[in-house]
């Protein structure tokens, strides 16, 4: 029986990381409209996952683990296929500058026009990586401060997406569903690393993700459900210093704040 429990929190492990971003997938599919999504939110996967891979060469873990890293990053490379041609098709400029990877410009890192770019970044990273290792492999100390690396990277995967809310001071666009499934995804994953006891940079990643990850779903409550950002979108200039001043002693003075925020994002949630 503990074989089984074992068997099939593994095989949860390897594909939880990549179930998330369907909802985001068809709500770029379905909108044709990609500007709610950071593809910073790839950046910051496919590097951890290449270094991740890189770290089990010089010391191994589990498989489970290094199969989600390869999952992982097929679904990136594929949500990042699926924006750029979505972003290209939408830009209707006729003058619109092309960017890419090889023209070497700094302001232009990750905002590439072309998909090939990326794919011509991520190999010249890893082939970087991996030359280090073999250089370095030996030393102990530069194999523990590469996992420390992969880890710490994934577990800044929703600050690109919080900055993102926070710039645009709006949710929209984004699947909420993926930032809940991203959140029990790690959730599983923090208790999986401590019960089978991998390295401890694992458990510490965890526990840094789902605290980005809550602080994201915050930001669904502030800025989708603000009762002042309601107000402010839909009266009229004449009425609405004076809907301001009702709402706002109606706020004070109970939950409704709170109850209209969580309902809200429930329902973002369960509307996939």
């Amino acid at each position: 029986m503990a074989h089984w429990i074992v068997g099939v929190s593994s095989l949860t492990l390897m594909f939880a990381g990549a179930v998330p971003y369907i909802p985001q997938y068809r709500t770029i599919k379905q909108t044709q409209n990609a500007e709610g999504f950071s593809t910073y939110v790839c950046l910051v996967l496919l590097v951890a996952n290449i270094l991740r891979i890189i770290f089990w060469f010089g010391r191994p873990f589990e498989l489970p683990l290094l199969a989600q890293s390869f999952i992982m990053i097929g679904v990136m490379l594929g949500m990042l296929y699926s924006v750029v041609t979505v972003r290209c098709r939408n830009t209707t400029s006729v003058g619109a500058r092309k960017r890419n990877f090889r023209d070497f410009c700094v302001t232009d890192f990750w905002q590439w026009t072309d998909f090939r770019s990326y794919v011509e970044f991520l190999m010249w990273f890893t082939g970087f990586c991996a030359t280090l290792l073999l250089v370095f492999g030996r030393n102990t100390a530069f194999v523990e401060t590469i996992g420390c690396l992969a880890v710490f990277t994934e577990a800044m995967l929703g600050m690109p997406q919080f900055y993102h809310n926070f710039r645009s001071q709006s949710t929209a666009g984004m699947s909420v569903a993926m930032v809940a499934m991203w959140t029990s995804g790690d959730l599983f994953e923090t208790i999986y690393f401590i019960v089978r006891d991998v390295p401890a940079q694992f458990a510490i990643c965890g526990l840094l993700q789902v605290s980005v990850e809550l602080a994201i779903l915050l930001q669904v409550i502030l800025y989708d459900v603000s009762p002042v950002r309601v107000v402010k979108e839909s009266c009229p200039n004449e009425c609405r210093q004076e809907e301001l001043q009702r709402l706002t002693v109606s706020c004070s003075d109970s939950t409704f704040f709170v109850e209209s925020g969580i309902l809200h994002l429930l329902n973002k949630i369960l509307t996939v």
